[in-house]
């Protein structure tokens, strides 16, 4: 009888303690692909992409972005430098309300239908990087949402804005870049 209730409880305890561990993540149906030809995925962003200050062209990459959801209604882009010495980070680049219809941006690309907002150099459209120090890393994150259009108001901050595109968020997908100057 001992050893029934020592099993029984030993498989009881077993099955609690695998039920409470988190699943492994698994790249899913819902993450979108992003890519460029201008630079691969955790390498060097060419100096052209660089800020003026920091002795680039500010010309922003070329991106690519397909597996979308079908339920998607429109896309937002975010470049986002979390390394900055700040505490959100330094956000380059803010796009809402990109038609469902374009998956991609051109090299330099002034994006029409769409909301280039003002980033953290107060500056609209694409800021290209200017770490202060050492190497940094450059996310270009692009968003399916499930809406057409985001309410922004013009008062947002980027942190702001990327919460609210992140309550409409049904798939995402990142490519990341370096820079060091």
């Amino acid at each position: 009888m001992r050893t029934k209730y020592f099993s029984f409880s030993f498989l009881f305890c077993v099955l609690m303690l695998t039920s409470m561990t988190a699943p492994t993540p698994v790249q899913g149906s819902n993450d979108i692909k992003v890519s460029s030809t201008t630079f691969e995925n955790n390498t060097s962003l060419p100096s052209e992409q660089a800020h003026t200050r920091c002795g680039g062209d500010n010309i922003s990459p070329d991106l690519y972005w397909d597996h979308i959801p079908s339920e998607a209604k429109s896309f937002a882009l975010i470049m986002h430098d979390p390394d900055a010495p700040r505490a959100d980070g330094f956000y380059h680049w803010l796009v809402t309300d990109i038609p469902v219809s374009k998956k991609s941006l051109d090299r330099g690309e002034k994006i029409v239908n769409a909301k280039e907002l003002k980033n953290d150099f107060q500056e609209v459209g694409y800021g290209g990087p200017c770490p202060p120090v050492g190497e940094h890393r450059y996310r270009f994150t692009v968003y399916a949402l499930d809406t057409d259009q985001l309410n922004i108001l013009s008062t947002d901050s980027p942190k702001q804005i990327e919460q609210k595109i992140k309550k409409h968020t049904i798939a995402q997908g990142t490519l990341t870049g370096l820079y060091q100057q």
